[in-house]
């Protein structure tokens, strides 16, 4: 990737969210961009996701916000439903204009496919099966060798590699990865008639949901709190799941038998993570969840993965030193970055002490933190 033509070069590791729009960006910007992705072509992990109005903000930015509604189900409300069965709504912001939804809930294969297909038509090449394993700084640029032997000398190397970032580590910023006590179950089921937005309801000890994800299709959730991140076979996650949704009645009954023969469950551990130092080192930078992952509770991840990529492009426009612009993009992005994940953790904690209802408020002043600019 060394440019003769003045052209300036990125290496972007990891091919997901954050890095697949990262790489629209800079390709859109004139940068010569490559990404590549440890893991096979074609898989995303998970079955679905929320893309609220920040996230709907940015993918227009990239004029993908079209698509990805066509892609998925549209939504304006959340319905609380708490342990004595008193509902409360949540009127999420409205941030791209028209009558359109506020949020949108997408199967994470329809998302990966739309970001992939942009960042290719962008000029963006892509590899898989292969990570990056060392780095050094070079006359201002980054030296990277690859798991395949193989070096990149580029101007601008992007970790996008995920809560258990290679590159964090390699720029010298080793960050823990903190559990919060919480198991996060999903399945996916056919869509019930009356989910047109985002339901939960609060039990004795654990709490469930339900997510649109397309007009035919959702997913079930369920918070299993005060467990070990401890590891199920696969073939028993549909039953031990239908056995956690056996407490609650009304609507997650109707959803229980649809769980119990799900042949889409998995189980993931509530993780977060955050950077309290700089996010970069020279002319290579981590962002995405390698920077700051937040517990799932405020559905807020793809949104500050995207945005982080739209801004990002923004700096490197602004400034033409690498480091300085890495620097701009940091201070930019920490405080909104921080404080989103601070309050998932605090959303956490008072689910596991059953204080649903002193969670609702905080949610609903994160979403409208998030509503201001990026």
């Amino acid at each position: 990737m060394d440019n003769s033509d003045g052209t300036r070069s990125a290496l972007i590791v990891g091919a997901g969210i954050a890095g697949l729009t990262t790489a629209s960006a800079l390709a859109r910007s004139g940068w010569s961009v490559e990404v590549i992705e440890s893991g096979s072509e074609g898989t995303a992990a998970g079955w679905g996701l929320s893309l609220t109005g920040p996230s709907l903000r940015a993918l227009h930015g990239l004029g993908l916000a079209d698509q990805c509604l066509a892609a998925g189900y549209g939504m304006s409300v959340i319905t609380n439903v708490d342990a004595n069965g008193v509902a409360s709504q949540l009127e999420l912001p409205h941030l791209i204009g028209g009558d359109g939804p506020a949020m949108a809930g997408i199967a994470r294969p329809e998302l990966h496919r739309i970001l992939r297909a942009e960042a290719l038509r962008a000029g963006t090449r892509i590899h898989y099966g292969l990570s990056v394993s060392r780095l050094a700084q070079q006359d201002g640029q980054v030296c990277a060798e690859l798991t395949d032997g193989t070096v990149r000398t580029v101007d601008l190397l992007v970790g996008a590699d995920g809560i258990r970032s290679t590159v964090r580590d390699l720029i010298g910023r080793p960050t823990p990865v903190r559990y919060h006590g919480q198991m996060v179950w999903r399945a996916r089921v056919p869509r019930p008639g009356w989910a047109t937005g985002i339901h939960t309801f609060a039990g004795d000890g654990h709490q469930t949901g339900v997510v649109p994800i397309s007009p035919s299709r959702a997913y079930v959730f369920l918070t299993e709190n005060g467990v070990p991140p401890d590891v199920l076979p696969d073939a028993e996650l549909a039953a031990r799941m239908g056995e956690l949704l056996a407490p609650f009645t009304g609507r997650v009954a109707e959803l229980r038998p649809e769980v119990a023969r799900s042949d889409s469950v998995i189980r993931r551990p509530v993780q977060t993570v955050l950077i309290d130092t700089s996010w970069s080192d020279g002319p290579s930078v981590v962002l995405g969840d390698a920077a700051h992952t937040p517990s799932p509770q405020m559905a807020s991840g793809a949104a500050l993965a995207i945005e982080d990529g739209l801004v990002l492009a923004k700096e490197l426009d602004r400034y033409q030193d690498v480091g300085k612009a890495l620097e701009a993009f940091t201070d930019r992005r920490r405080e909104r970055c921080s404080a989103l994940v601070r309050a998932s953790v605090a959303i956490a904690s008072l689910e596991q002490e059953q204080r649903h209802r002193e969670s609702y408020p905080l949610i609903e002043a994160c979403h409208h933190r998030m509503a201001q600019p990026a």
